[in-house]
Order: structure tokens, then sequence, then C-alpha cells
């Protein structure tokens, strides 16, 4: 599948300067739950807006897609690959973010594999979180996307999490909207106003945050 030609389809209508602006405050509320970490991989990084925005002092993304836009900033370390074959440091990340990602593989194998990769690559006591579409509240456009192959739930990341080695410790069951394409205000102090209404996300949210620990 051509996934830069198809995710160009998929956010032909969205501004790219809107959605690295929206990324600002989620970046950094995630950044705080993950306990904010010096060294951060974010492994599905696509247009690099979450990595861009965190305030770590090393900073690296992974993605199998070479953007032409939205690419890695100043001290970012950028590698163009499969996350499960790429060369990581092992042992070494305190924080890892996987965003959007674990519904875009083939099975569940697929998906244990790659988080005991994830947890190889993480200190000790370092920190994993992993936001998606929660299929227990978003079923009736989760099939819309032509790369979703598993329908995944927080209680089905929790398990995931636990079998690879990592601790589940917070859970969030609604966060944000399903997509960009949602209800997502598309403006910082209205996306920072939304994080700070745990209320709102039960209305809007339907994806999931879960933060486990090595």
């Amino acid at each position: 599948m051509d996934l830069e030609r198809l995710y160009g389809y998929r956010f032909k209508d969205v501004d790219q300067r809107a959605r690295e602006a929206v990324w600002g405050p989620v970046a950094r509320f995630v950044y705080e739950a993950l306990d904010c970490p010096a060294r951060v991989l974010d492994p599905a990084a696509g247009r690099c807006e979450f990595i861009n925005a965190v305030p770590a002092a090393e900073r690296w993304a992974v993605d199998r897609v070479d953007y032409s836009e939205g690419q890695a900033r100043a001290g970012t370390r950028l590698v163009v690959g499969d996350a499960m074959e790429v060369e990581l440091p092992e042992s070494h990340f305190d924080g890892v973010f996987v965003s959007n990602f674990l519904e875009h593989l083939p099975t569940p194998d697929h998906v244990a594999s790659f988080l005991e990769r994830m947890r190889d690559c993480m200190s000790p006591g370092g920190r994993i979180g992993v936001m998606g579409p929660n299929y227990r509240y978003c079923a009736d456009v989760y099939w819309d996307c032509a790369d979703h192959y598993l329908a995944l739930t927080h209680v089905t990341v929790e398990e995931h999490l636990y079998a690879a080695g990592l601790t589940p410790r917070r859970t969030i069951r609604r966060f944000l909207p399903y997509s960009f394409r949602d209800r997502l205000p598309a403006s910082p102090r209205l996306t920072g106003a939304y994080l700070r209404l745990p209320l709102s996300w039960r209305l809007f949210g339907r994806q999931f945050l879960v933060i486990a620990e090595r």
C-alpha cells in the first residue's frame, strides 16, 4: 500500500500548520504524563508534529514515509524506515510515544513484537504512552480507514502492554476526538482549554491514552 499517497488523500483538507498548532498542547500534556522524559522516541512519527513540540533534550523520530513537509526540527534525529528494523539503542529512552499506529498492524502478534521492541529500547523506569482510536467509542467510522486492520480498545492495549513486560499506570479511555477530521478544536488555545476540562473528554473523546512503565 502506498502510504504517502493514502495519507495525502486522507488529510487533503487538513491544514498542516493548524495540525501542528493543535499538536502543541497535546504534546505537552503527553510529555508531562510521561513524567517529562529527557530522551524521547516517537517510532511512528508521521510529519513529526508530536516530537517537534516536545522539549526533551534528546528526540528521535522514526517513520516509514519520508514526508516532503513537516519534517523533524533541528536537534531531532530522523530515521526513515520500519521501527522494527531500524537501528535503535537498547535501554536508552525514558519516554516513548506511540500515536495511532497499533491499529495499522496486521495481527495481535505483530502488536506484541512491536511493544516488546519498544520495551527493549526503554530504560528501566521509563514510560510509554499509547494513543489510538478506541473501537468501543468509534465503531461507526473505524473501518472507514483503508489501513485499519485491528479493532483495539483501552483494555486491549492495557493487556498488550502488560504481556510485553510493561505495567499500565494510567488509562484515559476517552481522551481526544477520533481524528483531525473530527471535532478537535483547530487552535492551540481551544485545544489547551479542551485538555484542561476532562468533562469535555467524556463528550468528544473517542481515542484512548494508556501510560505504562518498564
